[in-house]
């Protein structure tokens, strides 16, 4: 698979969706690219399950990644409103219709990848402002990176690294959006973070983090074990907690992956996925959710099969959906022009079968 086919599949956050809903890895098995190398124990080894106990119910939520368009859109034409951008419109409606809730996770700006008309967060005008506050019981923006690219960029990051980028992205949404609009969950680009990425961000007022779940394998050196150039991103800054995993994946080229701090193991998941519940780390203080385990992340199925794909996991605690910003633009070489479509049966099954939207956030 080339570079152009991966980004066809998809990227960032989106790999570690990539893990067929309502399947993980339940068993211990050692996959040939992990052959020789050294198994570790689990990451976490001071911890305690945790749930909100105000939270009775079926519940669903929702996110969006790697967003940072629609706003320059939104920047650049100057809707009278702005639930008159083509992105937020019917997003707007599906709250009104179903109920839907959702977070959006922003990069600080557009990436070269796409050439050089860049935008920032910086150009996001103000003028908006009590809109955001009209509808932050609905609609959050949170945290997500620098830009698209380079893969795993919170791998091995340092604190101070963390806090610059986050006051640079929190402050643009505070100044732009206003109090209260800004998320305390958090979905890292590419999902690994390093332990002092996790105490910074926890120090910044995080509450809940998404997080890979599997057998861990020491990073030994020998750069095959990883794709597309993934071993060189353990290698620089090297954290002593990076390592590797196998991933159940339909996209065999990434089966094996990189993880940090933020990595529980399949006990840990066993008793968090499919629930209400979380793990409380408690040399860090953060706690961790894996998102991406059971419900569809929704650029990776169809309309037409999406209903049926629902129903088999309908019943459990909490389902957690997911989608990436790219996909609804025309101009993006991954283009679903039934973007918006999933989104809608999506909300109109959940609220029909009982589930009620809330934040991610609100699971603590």
């Amino acid at each position: 698979m080339n570079r152009k086919d991966f980004l066809k599949f998809g990227s960032g956050a989106l790999m570690m969706s990539a893990m067929p809903f309502g399947a993980r890895a339940v068993e211990k098995k050692v996959p040939e690219f992990a052959k020789g190398a050294e198994e570790l124990p689990p990451i976490l080894d001071d911890f305690e399950y945790g749930r909100n106990p105000a939270l009775k119910g079926r519940y669903a939520s929702f996110f969006i990644d790697d967003a940072i368009w629609f706003l320059r859109d939104i920047a650049r034409m100057r809707p009278k409103s702005l639930f008159d951008n083509p992105f937020l419109k019917p997003l707007k409606e599906y709250h009104d219709r179903y109920g839907l809730k959702l977070q959006i996770n922003l990069f600080y700006r557009t990436d070269f990848f796409y050439g050089m008309d860049e935008f920032s967060l910086r150009e996001v005008p103000d003028a908006y402002k009590a809109e955001w506050q009209a509808n932050k019981d609905w609609l959050k923006l949170g945290f997500h990176s620098l830009q698209e690219f380079p893969d795993y960029p919170w791998l091995n990051i340092d604190g101070d690294d963390v806090r610059k980028l986050f006051g640079m992205i929190k402050g643009e949404i505070d100044r732009f959006a206003g109090e209260g609009v800004f998320t305390t969950a958090l979905v890292p680009h590419w999902c690994p973070m390093s332990e002092a990425g996790c105490r910074a961000m926890k120090e910044l007022g995080i509450k809940i983090m998404e997080c890979s779940v599997g057998a861990r394998y020491r990073y030994d050196g020998v750069r095959t074990r990883l794709p597309y150039g993934h071993a060189m991103r353990i290698e620089q800054n090297r954290k002593p907690e990076t390592a590797f995993f196998w991933r159940d994946t339909r996209n065999v080229e990434i089966m094996s992956s990189a993880c940090s701090y933020n990595h529980i193991s399949l006990e840990q998941a066993a008793r968090t996925e499919r629930s209400l519940n979380y793990v409380l780390d408690h040399r860090t203080g953060m706690r961790f959710k894996h998102l991406f385990c059971d419900a569809p992340c929704l650029n990776l199925v169809d309309v037409p099969t999406l209903r049926d794909d629902i129903s088999k996991i309908l019943g459990r605690e909490h389902l957690c959906f997911s989608l990436h910003e790219q996909y609804f633009f025309k101009d993006y070489l991954a283009y679903q022009p039934d973007y918006m479509e999933k989104i809608r049966v999506m909300s109109e099954v959940m609220k029909a079968n009982g589930y009620s939207f809330i934040f991610i956030e609100d699971l603590v």
